[in-house]
């Protein structure tokens, strides 16, 4: 049986949320992330980590976002979005067509949650693009209590590897190696071009399938681990 939300028959629907009313909703975006990823990364990533949830802890794994809030500044009467502004000299990055604004994002997000405690999920998961999970980190605890549910994202405090902690760096590029490596092209942008377009950790060049494996195992645990206890504690009764 599919654990993709759109593959659904209503039986196998019925079925699935009988088990774990658990939805998993991917926070993508369509931007620029290097010349060597693709510029659906963000979705890649958190569509491949929730449907690893999915199999093993149960629940349904929604169709991804793929707009999102961030940065926007105007100049010269060109709109630059997100990353686009790190380099000292402001650049439409190639490919980025996401932007939407934070109060828009908020009642989509809002009108989602909001539908998916009609459809009968009582945990709900929420992660990607890191101003998008900013906003539904943010508005966790008020949804919570106005909606009834259960509400996570993948961020965590502590030290290793998280999911989605960098920019086109070494996190995001081991975690695209590791669920999608056909999609990647490690030869495709020197290590020191477009490096203001980048943040965090250590340099792209140095992403392995490996290290995206491990960081996915870890985290996968540690997810896992809180769905189920709020299925026990709270969810299911």
């Amino acid at each position: 049986m599919s654990i993709y939300y759109e593959n659904l028959t209503p039986a196998q629907f019925r079925e699935r949320i009988s088990t774990a009313p658990v939805a998993y909703l991917p926070l993508g975006t369509i931007e620029w992330h290097g010349e060597h990823l693709p510029l659906g990364t963000d979705l890649i990533i958190s569509r491949g980590f929730f449907a690893s949830l999915a199999e093993e802890v149960g629940g349904i794994v929604l169709p991804g976002y793929f707009i999102g809030p961030d940065r926007l500044s105007t100049i010269n009467g060109l709109d630059y979005i997100g990353m686009d502004t790190a380099p000292a000299d402001p650049l439409q990055l190639d490919g980025s067509a996401y932007w939407i604004p934070d109060d828009l994002y908020e009642n989509m997000l809002f009108a989602t949650l909001k539908q998916l405690k009609r459809a009968g999920f009582k945990v709900v998961v929420a992660h990607g693009h890191g101003p998008s999970t900013g906003l539904f980190a943010k508005n966790t605890e008020k949804w919570e209590k106005e909606l009834s549910l259960k509400l996570f994202h993948c961020w965590h405090e502590g030290g290793g590897h998280g999911i989605q902690t960098d920019h086109a760096g070494i996190n995001e590029t081991s975690l695209v190696l590791h669920y999608h490596p056909q999609t990647v092209d490690m030869s495709a942008l020197d290590k020191d071009e477009f490096s203001a377009t980048m943040f965090g950790g250590a340099a792209f060049s140095e992403a392995t399938a490996a290290l995206g494996e491990a960081t996915a195992k870890t985290q996968h645990a540690r997810m896992a681990a809180l769905i189920r206890t709020a299925l026990e504690e709270n969810a299911c009764t």
